[in-house]
């Protein structure tokens, strides 16, 4: 992929997708940013053009789990800018913390549709329109539970990205022999919001957990770029991009006490 290609990210008002607009629009590339709803679509969208080219930017709103408005991400983003060189599933949905029986219906599906419908229509939008412009690449956000982890609290969440992997490894499977990449992306544990809404109704909890993630997350500024980076530059189909690693994860712990990192207050 050029420094000029188009990329589309869902989820990316805020959190690491904002974090990819961002970086993608630092390398030259053009980008839609989306949400479900039409106003942080819009603020977010507003923003990135205030400090990059408005001509690389455009705002879609769009709700993943519905399979009109993803067809209408990619046809108003082909209709824009003509073509879509990467798409990347990252809308996710992470629920409250909170023992398995005790979560609501609603909000178990309301995780579920976010995390892994929405990643599936999504693919299903972005690969029917690649095979007829003959080429891209996809990428599905993964995250805690895609590599076989378990966190008491995100039973639904683990779930749902231990299934995006073995979609995103099985689709790739199937597109082998076409020309579109599939990919899946492992940020680690990264800064955001989504991971202090996680704890806002603990605040005594989350006090204890900030120790353990000012020592082991990374801020967005730092993920986004790399993952940004390995997306322009991969050719490899099947790729999962890994920021993350168990020997990166050992040396943060062996350094902590030399090195106190904060990356939240």
């Amino acid at each position: 992929m050029s420094s000029a290609s188009i990329i589309v990210i869902t989820g990316s008002t805020r959190g690491i997708g904002y974090g990819l607009a961002e970086a993608f629009l630092r390398l030259g590339c053009a980008v839609v940013v989306s949400g479900r709803s039409e106003k942080t679509t819009s603020e977010a969208a507003s923003q990135l053009a205030a400090k990059y080219e408005p001509a690389r930017v455009l705002g879609l709103a769009c709700d993943v789990v519905d399979p009109a408005q993803v067809a209408s991400l990619w046809n108003e983003a082909v209709g824009h800018f003509g073509r879509v060189d990467i798409w990347i599933n990252n809308a996710g949905h992470s629920g409250d913390m909170e023992m398995a029986w005790g979560i609501p219906p609603g909000e178990v599906m309301s995780v579920i549709d976010t995390n892994l419908v929405g990643t599936i229509l999504g693919s299903q939008v972005a690969m029917r329109g690649m095979q007829a412009q003959g080429h891209g690449a996809i990428y599905n956000m993964e995250g805690m539970g895609s590599d076989g982890r378990k966190h008491s609290g995100l039973t639904f969440y683990g779930t749902t990205k231990a299934a995006v992997h073995y979609f995103t490894e099985s689709l790739a499977l199937e597109a082998k022999d076409t020309p579109i990449l599939i990919g899946g992306l492992r940020p680690g544990m990264v800064a955001t919001d989504m991971l202090r809404d996680r704890y806002k109704s603990r605040p005594d909890e989350w006090e204890r957990a900030k120790r353990i993630f000012n020592i082991l997350a990374e801020p967005v500024g730092t993920v986004a770029p790399w993952l940004a980076q390995k997306m322009l530059s991969n050719q490899k189909k099947g790729a999962i991009l890994s920021y993350s690693s168990p020997w990166k994860l050992v040396w943060k712990f062996i350094s902590s006490p030399l090195v106190k990192r904060q990356v939240f207050d």
